[in-house]
């Protein structure tokens, strides 16, 4: 296939090397993240940090409950693996430039602003669906997680929406191949 094409008179190309490594270095970072949650959930659940045979016990008294940790901890997994998945799936997507730049802050903010505030609910034990709290706890935390909800809700749409043309550029483009 060439580089690039000119249907329509707009020039598409497939998602750049750095874009696709770009998306997957931010992938790995969601799972460092992952990790890194993964180790505050296991403390919380022993009550102190310890790590035999290394001399360090501290206890600690971390808020939080099973269910918002294993949200939080599958949210940047899953997250991350989305981006890992688009980073090689680049390949077979035939953008614009304009194009390629919107699809990376759709997914980097959807990926993002999915996982960090799944997180911060953990600790403030609040759930961030509802302005007001809704059936769930009320209170400050609460609206400024649920406002941090909006962005990725509109970006994964549009993340979506371009990996759908993308995609069917590339299948038009390859028909015939």
């Amino acid at each position: 296939m060439a580089d690039a094409t000119y249907t329509d008179g707009i020039a598409r190309t497939v998602l750049t090397e750095r874009r696709r490594a770009l998306l997957f270095f931010n992938g790995f970072g969601l799972f460092a993240v992952a990790c890194l949650f993964g180790w505050v959930w296991f403390f919380h659940l022993l009550g102190e940090i310890v790590l035999w045979p290394l001399p360090i016990q501290i206890e600690v008294d971390i808020p939080g409950d099973a269910r918002a940790f294993r949200l939080g901890h599958m949210e940047a997994i899953t997250q991350g693996l989305m981006l890992m998945g688009l980073a090689f799936g680049g390949r077979y997507l035939l953008l614009s430039d304009r194009m390629q730049t919107i699809l990376m802050w759709s997914s980097l903010i959807t990926a993002w602003l999915f996982t960090l505030p799944a997180m911060a609910n953990t600790f403030f034990g609040t759930r961030g669906l509802a302005f007001g709290g809704g059936p769930f706890k009320p209170g400050l935390a609460n609206d400024v997680i649920y406002l941090f909800g909006w962005p990725p809700v509109l970006a994964v749409h549009i993340m979506l929406g371009v990996i759908a043309l993308g995609a069917w550029a590339y299948l038009r483009q390859t028909k015939d191949a």
